[in-house]
Formats: structure tokens, sequence, C-alpha cells
């Protein structure tokens, strides 16, 4: 038995495909289910005519979704957090930050079409935007200190402070160890 299935069916196939199935699967699940139609001439007819319009609703999705890309082409985020002395962020910069960002700029783009893992220190990263299924864009986001003057002063107070050697204990721990293993 030919059908069109209106539906994705784990294993069977995907929307708008034509397969085919034995009888009473038809008869019995998937037409009373109505995850399928019969595939007759003119349901045939219909559905080629549906695919030929939703090629250009899709056609026009994509253009729309490549214009809103390349505006985003020149972009670059500089984000500054407030970062401890061993360069660890104090929370993390997320998509939600990322959009925040877009927004001041003047791109509204929705935070849950791009995606990136959570900063959580200093550094460039890349966040990736997703217009549409085969449009991406790459956004460069660099994380900055807040107070980077705040964190090189302690950076080189650090460095001026004497080192203290302890290579003498241990020598005299290993000392002591020598005459009790005799």
């Amino acid at each position: 038995m030919e059908l069109i299935l209106k539906e994705d069916i784990i294993g069977l196939g995907y929307k708008n495909d034509i397969v085919n199935v034995k009888s009473g699967y038809g008869r019995n699940y998937l037409i009373p289910q109505g995850k399928a139609v019969i595939a007759s001439e003119s349901a045939k007819k219909i559905l080629a005519e549906n695919l030929k319009q939703q090629a250009h609703k899709l056609a026009a999705q994509k253009a729309a979704a490549e214009e809103r890309g390349n505006a985003l082409a020149g972009v670059a985020l500089t984000i500054a957090a407030k970062v401890s002395t061993t360069g660890q962020l104090y929370g993390s910069v997320n998509t939600a930050t990322v959009a925040e960002e877009l927004k001041k700029l003047g791109h509204d783009i929705d935070r849950k079409i791009i995606t990136m893992r959570d900063i959580k220190k200093v550094g460039e990263y890349v966040a990736l935007v997703h217009f549409h299924k085969e449009v991406t864009a790459e956004i460069p986001v660099t994380v900055v200190a807040e107070n980077a003057d705040e964190l090189k002063a302690a950076a080189a107070k650090e460095e001026a402070a004497p080192v203290v050697e302890e290579a003498p204990v241990e020598e005299e721990v290993a000392e002591e160890e020598a005459p009790a293993a005799e």
C-alpha cells in the first residue's frame, strides 16, 4: 500500500515522503491516526504543488537569513567582566550576554539562536548565530577584565615578593631519614 506521510514517523520516513507499507499497518494505524493518506494520483499532484509552493517560501526565508547574516559580517564583540586575580570570571559570559551586547550595537537577535559554551575565563572565543539551517554567522567574542589595571598591579606585587627557598629543609629531612634506615 502506497501512502503519503503527514508527519515524521521514526523508522518509516519523514513528512511528505511517499512510502510503501503493509496494507494492515496503513489501514488500521496510519490512516485512522491521521499520520498518512493514500497516495492516489490526485494526492500526489497536490503534494507536488505544496512542495513547489513551500520551496519558494523556504528560498525567501533563506535569503532573508543570509541578509541578516551578512549584516553581522564585520561585528566583533568585546565584553568586560569582573575577573579574579587568577583570570577566572565571577559568573560567566553566556548567550544572553552576547545577545545584549549585539542589541547595544543595533542588532536585535534572539539569544535562543546563538550557540556557544559559557565563558568562564578571559580570552577570545566564537559565538555562532544560526539564522537558518544552512545560514550561520560567526561572531568573535573577546572577554577582557573590567579591573585590568588592578590585576596587573597584583601580578607585579607577586613577582616582586621574595621567594623563600625550601631546598635546605628537604635536605635536612633526607639526612634524618638516612640514619634511621641504618
